[in-house]
């Protein structure tokens, strides 16, 4: 068995790539991965430490003007093109398989023109361009969120299978967690993260809730980011509270231990990416998400809304983002039992938590044509 993955860029392309590295390998004793990616990309740095081998290409994105930036992306991916031709011909796989990012796409139509059995996996709810002009040539469409497949010109293709998500957030015992985090299992916990980097706007907005969870019966466990934990700190102290020994107030600038957090939250309060709403989603957890604002072709605001009009979540843009109106709507969430309930219910219902297994019976039922 010998797989092409190829995406990047992002940590959203390139995880779901790795989760089906893993599984693929756990199934199929011998089985060859090979990624494919860019100099540039954060491919290049966690494919090889995540101990696979990588190919690297020359492609960059097209601008949407026309400009001299146009004419180098496009004589840069004909280069790439030429390079995947031969990667596919030196490795010769069974399937080639795009996670999205503009470096699949020379890769996937270079297999999809040579007869190599294709497939992609979109992430998203409104699906990125590489991967819109990709499902014309494939010969399936694997995605996280169905609402995505009016956006795709071949439905027959297309197929729900949800993101992949790390194995542990499944399996993670909850009373084990609570004691992880020295958490109390008495009390509703809201868990706040902005991502690796954090999120200054919601650092902030958070801090207008420290008062009132101090004197609460909520705990909070709030995810900085590296670059906010001194910032929060300060302002914190300001307010009259100190992180290190505020028992019901939790700050970290990084948490190894998500999947701990996860199975023991009762709300989120994240951006809006793939990967997190994927995990959200899999443990039933309601969540306030503020989508971040700057994502290609604001993506994470069709991600957030689509929880929201399922009841699934409450979204607030990030220009919209006030301490006072993030503590309302915690508060309206959270003081009436029966909507957390129904929440968690239809978060837990949007669920892919076998997303994995679905994406690997759509590998098996292409190469078995191959094998």
């Amino acid at each position: 068995m010998k797989v092409l993955i190829s995406g990047g860029g992002t940590g959203g392309h390139i995880y779901p790539g790795l989760a089906i590295a893993k599984a693929i390998e756990e199934r199929y004793e011998g089985a060859e991965i090979l990624f494919v990616g860019t100099e540039i990309g954060l491919e290049s740095d966690i494919i090889p430490k995540s101990g696979y081998k990588l190919k690297t290409i020359k492609v960059s994105g097209l601008p949407r003007k026309v400009s001299f930036k146009l004419v180098k992306s496009v004589l840069e991916s004909g280069l790439g093109f030429i390079q995947a031709k031969r990667i596919i011909k030196s490795f010769k796989p069974n399937i080639v398989i795009g996670t999205g990012g503009y470096v699949c796409g020379p890769v996937v139509l270079a297999a999809s023109l040579k007869k190599v059995p294709t497939l992609i996996h979109e992430q998203n709810v409104y699906p990125g361009i590489t991967n819109k002009l990709l499902a014309r040539f494939v010969d399936k469409v694997a995605l996280s969120n169905i609402d995505a497949k009016k956006y795709f010109c071949s439905p027959q293709k297309v197929e729900l299978t949800g993101n992949p998500i790390r194995g542990e957030i499944l399996t993670k015992d909850k009373a084990e967690s609570y004691k992880d985090l020295n958490l109390d299992k008495d009390r509703k916990v809201i868990l706040a993260f902005g991502g690796s980097r954090g999120a200054k706007s919601i650092n902030e907005s958070l801090l207008y809730l420290y008062p009132q969870i101090r004197n609460s019966n909520l705990q909070l466990l709030h995810i900085t980011g590296k670059e906010g934990f001194d910032e929060v700190k300060d302002k914190a102290l300001e307010l009259g509270i100190n992180i290190e020994d505020q028992g019901n107030i939790k700050v970290k600038p990084y948490l190894y231990k998500m999947s701990a957090a996860l199975k023991v939250a009762d709300l989120v309060i994240s951006r809006a990416g793939a990967t997190a709403l994927a995990e959200i989603t899999a443990c039933g957890i309601p969540s306030i998400l503020i989508p971040y604002p700057y994502a290609a072709e604001n993506h994470q605001e069709h991600n957030a809304r689509s929880l929201e009009k399922k009841g699934a979540a409450k979204v607030i843009l990030d220009k919209d983002l006030t301490g006072e109106g993030l503590s309302s709507i915690v508060n309206m969430i959270l003081e009436d039992e029966k909507k957390l309930l129904q929440m968690s219910k239809t978060s837990k219902d949007l669920g892919q938590p076998h997303a994995i297994d679905n994406l690997i019976a759509l590998v098996e039922e292409l190469v078995s044509y191959e094998l």
